[in-house]
This record gives C-alpha cells, sequence and structure tokens, in this order.
C-alpha cells in the first residue's frame, strides 16, 4: 500500500511516522511578510485567535504548536507568485500589493489593519496640483502595473520610472517630476518635501487564498477564519453595561443594538434595572450622550477581546 506522497507502507513502517506524514500533509500553510509592520500585526491576529508560533530567530518557517498551521515568512511582493503556484495556500498581505502583482488572486477576508494609500505627490513648491497636470511628465513608482491603469482609465499619458524602494528621493534628483507609492501617515511626503495630489486607492491587509487549496485545507481555513472574524468583530465594538429607571426603560433599549437585543435584569434598587449590550465602537460615543440624556447612570464601557456571534 503507498501513500498518496510516494511512501510504501510495510508491517515494518511505523504507524506514527505516518501519522506525522499525515498531518504534516494536512497543514495549512500560512505566508506572512517577513518583517516590517504587516508582520507584526499579522502575528498579533494569529495570537489573538489563540494560535501559537514556534519561531526562532531569523527563521523563514515556523509551525503552530496547537493549531495545523505551517507559517512563511516572505518578502511582500513574493507572495502573489506562492498563491498562484500553490507554494502557499493563504497569505495575509496588503490589498495594494494584491492590486499590482496578484489582480487574478481573490481575497476572503478584510482584516483591518496596516491601511494605507496609493497615491500621487509631487515637489511641495511645484506647480501641478491635479493628475491632469502631470501630462507629458515622469512618475517615479513602485506600482507600475497599478499607475498604468489610473493613468490610462483618467486619459493621462505620463512616462514611468520603475524604482523599488526610496521612490520618495526621485523628484529630489531630477529623476521624475512626482512619484506613486504607499502613504500612511503622510509624514515620509513631508519630510521630503512632497504634497499629495492624487489617491489612486485605499488598502489594508487581507487574508488572500490560493486557488490551487485543497478541500482539506480549505476545512483548517473555514475553522482559522472563523477565530479571525470573531476577533475582528470583537475590535469593533464596545460591551456596555449601564443602571436604567424602568420609566426610561424602553426609551433605553431603543438605543441600544445587541447581538440580538440587550439583556435586562432588575436591580436590588426598586424601580431600576441593569441594562447589558454591545454596541459598536464606532457609535459609542454618540450613543453614550444619548443614553445619558435618557437617564442612565453607571455606565460602563468595556473592550470586547473575542465575539463568537
Amino acid at each position: 500500500m503507498s501513500t498518496s506522497n510516494g511512501f510504501f507502507l510495510t508491517q515494518n513502517f511505523p504507524f506514527a511516522v505516518f501519522r506525522h506524514l499525515s498531518n504534516k500533509m494536512n497543514k495549512l500553510r500560512i505566508a506572512i511578510q517577513k518583517s516590517g509592520r504587516l508582520n507584526q500585526d499579522s502575528l498579533k491576529l494569529l495570537k489573538n485567535c489563540g494560535i501559537s508560533i514556534d519561531n526562532g530567530k531569523d527563521q523563514l518557517k515556523a509551525n503552530a504548536s496547537n493549531f495545523p498551521l505551517e507559517v512563511f515568512y516572505l518578502r511582500n511582493g513574493d507572495i502573489p507568485q506562492y498563491l498562484r503556484d500553490g507554494v502557499v495556500d493563504i497569505a495575509i498581505i496588503g490589498e495594494n500589493v494584491l492590486i499590482e502583482k496578484g489582480n487574478d488572486l481573490a481575497f476572503v477576508e478584510r482584516l483591518g489593519f496596516s491601511k494605507c494609500k496609493v497615491s500621487i505627490a509631487v515637489p511641495k513648491e511645484a506647480t501641478a496640483n491635479s493628475l491632469q497636470d502631470l501630462n507629458g511628465k515622469r512618475i517615479a513608482t513602485s506600482y507600475p502595473e497599478t499607475v498604468k491603469k489610473y493613468l490610462t482609465k483618467n486619459q493621462i499619458d505620463a512616462q514611468l520610472h520603475i524604482i523599488n524602494g526610496s521612490v520618495e528621493i526621485a523628484p529630489n534628483i531630477g529623476l521624475a517630476d512626482g512619484i506613486c507609492d504607499i502613504v500612511s501617515s503622510g509624514s515620509t511626503l513631508f519630510k521630503n518635501g512632497l504634497k499629495e495630489i492624487e489617491v489612486l486607492l485605499t488598502s489594508e491587509a487581507v487574508l488572500s487564498v490560493s486557488p490551487k487549496i485543497s478541500s482539506a485545507r480549505k476545512a483548517i481555513l473555514n475553522k482559522l477564519q472563523f477565530r479571525i472574524q470573531s476577533v475582528l468583530k470583537g475590535s469593533q465594538s464596545k460591551y456596555v453595561l449601564l443602571n436604567a429607571p424602568n420609566d426610561k426603560l424602553k426609551s433605553i433599549l431603543s438605543l441600544l443594538p445587541g447581538m440580538r437585543s440587550p439583556t435586562v435584569l432588575p436591580l436590588a434598587e426598586k424601580g431600576w434595572s441593569s441594562v447589558h449590550t454591545v454596541i459598536n465602537k464606532n457609535d459609542f460615543w454618540e450613543i453614550i450622550d444619548e443614553l445619558k440624556q435618557q437617564g442612565a447612570e453607571g455606565i460602563l464601557v468595556c473592550p470586547i477581546e473575542k465575539m463568537v456571534l
């Protein structure tokens, strides 16, 4: 009898070895950026999902000790090809990189971190203030495909200079009239005397999937995605506890959307109830102000680590 990996099982072949090989074959292989902020945020997400990574210093590959997951630390720009070839099954990658080098690859989850823009910028003293002003000019970029499509769509004829890294210096050394690069806080543009004149797209980290992922590994992905969704939902929500006078309870409950409905418990003090619910963190201050106006007291707001729906 032979395994799908070409190993032959005999009476002398240790079953424990075969089980080890089978387990290894069924591990979900995930690629993350090998350094930088995206690396840190990706590892933090996995940790919040309850996954422990056995990672020594400068390792390019590591295993999870409590989940069938194998982590590959790769250059961001190389990840789309690894997905395409099926070397890895999934990847946490910037959407901007996926658009530039993996437009044929799908993603199944937006992860809400490493947010940035891909923007065109020019020197502050330049007369150019719009995309149209760059017609016939030179643009330096690490994202040639993204820029090319955007310029074609807007009928702008500009010459592209492809640069890998330190794009911001191009106008200062006379290589280009403007640049196109990722912008997070804008501090790098400011330090290099540049101003943003056009935003091509907004980006964040996404969970992308290889078209060659097996059904067995897709089942593991479903479990991982469930954990990720629970973590993301928790990070976007706040748990609220408050005391409410019973004569205002109806109007207070109308302000509180919950997972199904708020929990209401009677307090020892007659005429009062304790209300528990979950609200979206973006609605936090607006809802709190309205609750106070309706007579709510003792409002306690707590972060949520995970939320399973």
